[in-house]
Parts: structure tokens; sequence; C-alpha cells
């Protein structure tokens, strides 16, 4: 069973680690998946890499802070598919790592840009086309850091990431009694280039994976498999919802 059969579905941050494995598993389940990412050339690779196994893409490169390029998006999944259904709001910064008190205020702002004020935008765009469509799916990528867990150095990423389980439940309350679901992912370590940005060594990555009460890191596709729950119709009585995939690392404490 395809369980997004005849649905279009935004994904930003598409052009690798979680965002890729999603564009990719929503295709192969039935979606016209609208692909956005700052990286042009992987983009237009991963939509031929898609339409060459039977599905539907289009992409716009661009960025993701910008509103003009949230607005382009939406218009793309009109214009292409002619509705939209959901939304996988993915795309996000560690930002820089470091003491708060030596942090950048163009820095803390790039952040808050990125992984909250971009979300703002999308859903400024993308709510009322999927209100258009009979209500939907509209979900966030946000974290455990500064939610279930705080991480010295990482200020700027916590509070930005926070945000989004914020702007979530507000949105959720806002439009529910019109049908529009709202809900953030929230990952645990993921075996993504972010995680490896932010952890340079495979000891770093091993003493990460022990964090976790499964023991290791995901794959991305392991969260792929978890928006897409979310993007479907098994989760039809979900909203508001911070919800946790993060291998235990919320609970773990050994």
């Amino acid at each position: 069973m395809e369980l997004l059969a005849g649905k279009t579905i935004i994904i930003t941050g598409a052009s690798s680690g979680i965002g890729r494995a999603a564009a990719t598993l929503f295709a192969a389940n039935g979606a016209a998946v609208v692909l956005a990412a700052r990286r042009g050339t992987a983009l237009e690779q991963l939509a031929r890499q898609i339409a060459d196994a039977g599905g539907r893409a289009v992409w716009l490169a661009g960025d993701v802070c910008q509103e003009s390029f949230a607005k382009a998006l939406v218009a793309l999944a009109m214009d292409s598919y002619g509705g939209l259904d959901a939304a996988f709001n993915n795309a996000g910064t560690m930002g820089p790592l470091g003491s708060t008190t030596a942090l950048e205020r163009a820095d803390w702002q790039r952040t808050l840009d990125t992984n909250l004020t971009a979300m703002f935008l999308a859903a400024k765009y993308q709510v009322p086309a999927l209100l258009r469509g009979g209500a939907g799916s509209l979900i966030f990528t946000s974290t455990f850091v500064g939610h279930t867990a705080g991480f010295a150095g990482a200020a700027a990423y916590a509070a930005s990431k926070s945000g989004i389980i914020g702007l979530t439940q507000a949105l959720a309350s806002e439009f529910g009694p019109q049908g529009l679901r709202v809900n953030a992912l929230l990952p645990g370590g993921t075996d993504t280039p972010m995680a490896h940005e932010m952890n340079g060594s495979p000891e770093a990555l091993a003493q990460v994976a022990r964090m976790h009460a499964l023991k290791r890191i995901a794959e991305p596709r392991e969260l792929a498999a978890a928006a897409m729950f979310l993007a479907s119709d098994q989760s039809s009585f979900m909203t508001g919802a911070a919800m946790l995939v993060d291998g235990g690392v919320s609970i773990h404490r050994g």
C-alpha cells in the first residue's frame, strides 16, 4: 500500500541527510514531491533519480530564509501538481558552537533565521495552500536539544530548535478547527552531514551513540519513515505534538 498516494508534499533540506531520505521514501510511496535546498545540482540529481524509479519530483534551489523562496515553493507545488497536501520543513543549521558569551550576534541571528524564522515563513505560505486542499499535514524538524536535554555551547541551536515546538503548538491550535495538523519531529543523533560536522571524529560519534538507549545513532531513512507517518493519514488524530524519534537519548542515563 502506498501511504502517500495522490499527495503533493514539499520537502526542504532535501539535498542530503533526512530530507533526501524523505524525498526518496515519500516518492516511492506515491507522493509527488517538491524538493528544496540550496544546492541545485544535488536537487536535480535527486529529482532525476526519483523519476527514474517511476516517481514524480520537481525542484527549486534557494534560501529558506528568504520569504520570496517560501512563496515560490508553494507556487511550484500548485503549478506542477495542482495543490498541496503536506510539507516537511526540514532544512536547518547547527550554527557556530562554543561559549555563549563569545557568540557573535550575527551568528546567533543567522541560526535563528535558518532554524526558526524560515519555519514561520514556510507556514505563512504553506498553510493557506494546505487549507485550500482541505487541510493536511505540516511538519517541522526540531530536536531533543533544548527540549529534553541541554548541551553546553549550543545556545543558538537549542533556542532556535526549541522555538519550533512553540510555533508548532500555536499553529496546531490556530488551524486545528479547520482540520490542519501540525507536528514537530524531534530526532536524536542521526548519521547526517550535520552530525559529522558537530562530531568530527569516529570517537566523537561513538560517544554520541553511547548516549542513546539503543546505543547507536539513526539512519536518515528511520527519521524519514517517522516523517512519512506524520504526513500520512495514519496520523490523522495527531497534532501539536513534539514527537521524539531519538533512540532513547531523552530518557537514558547510563
